[in-house]
């Protein structure tokens, strides 16, 4: 085994040491084909006010403008199917959230991925990435194997569908790289297009992000959400999994087995009335950890107000 092959299985054991359930890697390359599907898309003005999506361009499309010298980008999966679902009639939270804000836990498993890396390999450059910077993750995810982008722009693993946080790592190592996973499996099925209750996923894989509930419910900041929406939310009070909940590839869903990712009993048990009731000081004291806090307690208020006039 060479060095090359060695350091690619150490790095991808390593990965499996950690807790993630796969990795795969690509070599670093600017990627064309993005710059000009993310421009058509900004564009559009299919981001909304979510201005952030326009900065950075170079960076998003150039892992080299990231770290430099960047060879390889290391992409990392994280399951996050819950073991338990919430009770019927509460108000409807994304899947993701149920546990501790992920972006804790995976920067946190990130931060010792690259010391042991260090530690064994020696003295590399590399940043980690999660969710949270201009990295299109789900193309390097694809590129190094792991699945292919669905109609519902989600990656989608052949192996157990889609509930996975995605981390990416860029680094100047050079490596083995995967081959890019080449086939999509969605076929003729269009259960995420059909079952999006805001119309929000379009043909080619293009998601118009200004109608997403995910959106309305987490990203726009306005204390008012558009009148014309009303109706359309099916009691998503924080984010939405619809076009993952009806994706057959997600039959094959796994609970994870990540402690920290246990759900939160008030996630799964408290009623709309409960909701309603809480307070500004309890909301912070039951979510300090949750990814909730990105709604604040105002954006929940909002959210439940106007589920009440779908009521």
């Amino acid at each position: 085994m060479n060095m090359l092959q060695q350091h690619t299985s150490f790095i991808k054991q390593s990965a499996t040491a950690l807790g993630f359930d796969y990795c795969g890697i690509a070599r670093a390359q600017k990627l064309d084909e993005d710059a000009r599907r993310l421009e058509n898309w900004l564009n559009k003005g299919f981001h909304g006010s979510m201005h952030y999506m326009e900065n950075h361009f170079d960076m998003r499309i150039d892992p080299a403008k990231l770290v430099l010298g960047a060879k390889s980008v290391i992409t990392l999966l994280k399951n996050y199917f819950p073991g338990e679902q919430q009770k019927p009639g509460t108000p409807k939270i994304s899947k993701y959230a149920f546990g501790k804000d992920y972006h804790d836990v995976i920067r946190e498993k990130l931060k010792e991925f690259i010391e042991i890396i260090k530690l064994n390999i020696g003295e590399i450059h590399g940043r980690g990435f999660v969710d949270s910077a201009p990295v299109l993750e789900r193309t390097w995810a694809q590129l190094s194997g792991l699945g292919w982008i669905g109609k519902n722009g989600n990656l989608i693993t052949k192996q157990n569908g889609s509930f996975y946080f995605i981390a990416t790592l860029i680094t100047d190592l050079e490596l083995e790289y995967d081959d890019p996973f080449a086939k999509d499996y969605c076929g003729t099925c269009t259960k995420c297009i059909d079952e999006c209750p805001t119309e929000a996923i379009l043909p080619g894989k293009v998601i118009d992000g200004s109608k997403c509930i995910s959106y309305f419910t987490i990203e726009l900041k306005d204390q008012l959400i558009p009148g014309e929406m009303k109706g359309k939310f099916d009691n998503w009070m924080f984010g939405c999994d619809t076009c993952q909940d009806v994706c057959p590839w997600n039959r094959f869903s796994k609970p994870n087995n990540e402690i920290r990712f246990t759900p939160l009993p008030e996630i799964l048990n408290l009623s709309t009335k409960e909701w309603e009731e809480m307070t500004e000081e309890g909301f912070k004291k039951i979510f300090k950890d949750s990814a909730l806090r990105r709604t604040k307690f105002k954006g929940i208020q909002r959210n439940l107000k106007f589920l009440q006039q779908d009521a």
